[in-house]
C-alpha cells in the first residue's frame, strides 16, 4: 500500500465531499474514517481506482454519521427539559457505546475524545477546547485513536472513570456550549448510576442536577447571559435541588471523596444561598481546596481564584490568580471581574474586550462585550 499516495489524495477526497454538500470538518472525520479502512484493507486488495474507492467509503462514512446525528438529535427532543427520576428506566444502547469506546487500549485522553466524537456528537472544535488544546492536535489524537480501535476486538469495555469523563464533558458541552446534550448526559448517568453503587457516579449526578437546576435562570428573556449573582433565584428549580442535595449527601457520607463529589458540593452551597450575599464563600474555598488538591487542575484553580476574592476581597482573588498561565480560557473574564472589584474600571474594561475575542460561545462573548462597553461608558461620563 503506497502511504504518500493516500495523503496526495486526502485533499481531493474531501474537496469532492465538500462540493456534495459536506461541511469542512465532516469532510475531514469522514475521509479519516476511510483511510481507516483503506489500512485495513488495501494491503490485500488494492482498488483500481484508489481516489474513487475513498470518495465512495467517505461518502458513505460522512451519510452514517449524518444519520446517526439525526438518531441522537430526536432522541434528545424525547427528553424533557427537566429531567425526571424515572428517565433512567429507559433502556438503549448508548451507554453502553460509551463502555465500548473507552476500550484498554487507549490511553483515557484518546479514549475520553474518540467517545466524545463518535458517540457524543461533539466536533474536533468543542472537544479540542474541553481539553484546552490545539484544535489540529485533538484532530491527530481523535485519528490516532480509531486507527487503534480498527485493529481491535470489542470485547473489553472501558472503566467507569473513563465513561464517566465523558459524561462529564458531553454535559458541560451540553449546559454551556452550542449543543444541547445536558438532558442526555443526566439521562446516561442516571442509567450508570442504578448499575453501580460508585460514590464518584453518583457525585457527577449530583453535580448534573444542580447545574441543570438552575439553567432556566441563566438566558434572559432577550437571550443574553444572566451571571450567576444576577440570576432570578425563583426560576431555578428546586425539585433537581432537592434531589442532588440528597443525591451527594448519600455518596458523601461513604467517605471517599473525589472531585466529582467536590464540585457537587461547591454546586449546592450556591444551590443553598436564597440570594447571592448568603452565599458561604468561605466554605466554597475550602471544597475548592479539597478540588485542586485532588486533580491540580488549572481550570479549578481559576474558578478558586473568584472564590477567593469574593471571601477575602479582589486582591486576594488577584493574588490567586496571579500564577496562572493568561491563555487559560476564561482567565481574561475573571481576571476582568477581579480588577473592577477592586476599583480598577480601565483595567477591566481592556481585559473584558480581550476576553470577548476568545469567549468559548456567542452569548458569553456578548456578555463580556456589554461588561466592556459599561465600564467605557463609566469612565468617559
Amino acid at each position: 500500500m503506497n502511504e504518500s499516495l493516500l495523503r496526495e489524495l486526502v485533499p481531493a477526497v474531501i474537496g469532492v465531499l465538500v462540493r456534495r454538500g459536506a461541511d469542512f470538518a465532516a469532510a475531514e472525520d469522514a475521509v479519516q474514517d476511510a483511510l481507516v479502512e483503506a489500512v485495513r484493507g488495501w494491503p490485500d486488495d488494492s482498488p483500481r481506482d484508489p481516489k474513487g474507492w475513498l470518495v465512495t467509503v467517505a461518502w458513505r462514512k460522512f451519510l452514517d454519521a449524518v444519520r446517526a446525528d439525526a438518531s441522537r438529535r430526536r432522541r434528545e427532543e424525547l427528553v424533557e427539559a427537566e429531567p425526571t427520576p424515572d428517565l433512567g428506566t429507559a433502556v438503549d444502547d448508548t451507554l453502553q457505546l460509551y463502555f465500548l469506546c473507552a476500550h484498554p487500549s487507549l490511553t483515557p485522553a484518546s479514549a475520553v475524545a474518540l467517545t466524545l466524537r463518535a458517540v457524543g456528537g461533539l466536533t474536533t472544535r468543542q472537544i479540542a477546547r474541553a481539553y484546552l488544546v490545539p484544535e489540529a492536535t485533538m484532530a491527530q489524537r481523535i485519528s490516532r485513536a480509531k486507527r487503534t480501535v480498527s485493529t481491535v476486538r470489542f470485547d473489553q469495555p472501558g472503566d467507569v472513570t473513563t465513561v464517566l469523563r465523558v459524561l462529564y464533558l458531553v454535559f458541560n458541552e451540553g449546559y454551556s456550549g452550542d449543543v444541547d446534550l445536558a438532558a442526555e448526559a443526566i439521562r446516561l448517568t442516571r442509567q450508570l448510576a442504578a448499575r453501580t453503587n460508585q460514590e464518584e457516579v453518583a457525585g457527577l449526578l449530583a453535580l448534573m442536577l444542580l447545574h441543570h437546576a438552575r439553567r432556566p435562570a441563566r438566558i434572559g428573556a432577550d437571550g443574553r447571559l444572566v451571571p450567576l449573582a444576577e440570576q432570578d433565584r425563583g426560576l431555578w428549580n428546586t425539585r433537581l435541588i432537592s434531589e442532588g442535595v440528597d443525591v451527594l449527601q448519600a455518596a458523601l457520607a461513604r467517605d471517599r471523596l473525589g472531585e466529582f463529589q467536590a464540585q457537587a458540593a461547591i454546586a449546592a452551597l450556591h444551590a443553598d444561598a436564597q440570594t447571592v450575599e448568603e452565599t458561604d464563600w468561605v466554605q466554597i474555598v475550602e471544597w475548592y481546596d479539597e478540588l485542586v488538591r485532588l486533580t491540580d487542575s488549572p481550570v479549578a484553580r481559576l474558578n478558586r481564584a473568584v472564590a477567593v476574592g469574593e471571601a477575602d476581597g479582589p486582591r486576594a482573588g488577584l493574588a490567586a490568580l496571579a500564577g496562572l498561565e493568561p491563555s487559560l480560557p476564561r482567565h481574561g473574564a475573571v481576571a476582568a471581574y477581579l480588577h473592577e472589584r477592586d476599583g480598577d474600571a480601565v483595567t477591566a474594561a481592556r481585559l473584558y474586550a480581550q476576553a470577548a475575542r476568545s469567549a468559548p460561545n456567542i452569548p458569553e462573548r456578548d456578555h463580556l462585550m456589554r461588561q466592556a462597553a459599561r465600564l467605557n461608558a463609566q469612565l468617559r461620563g
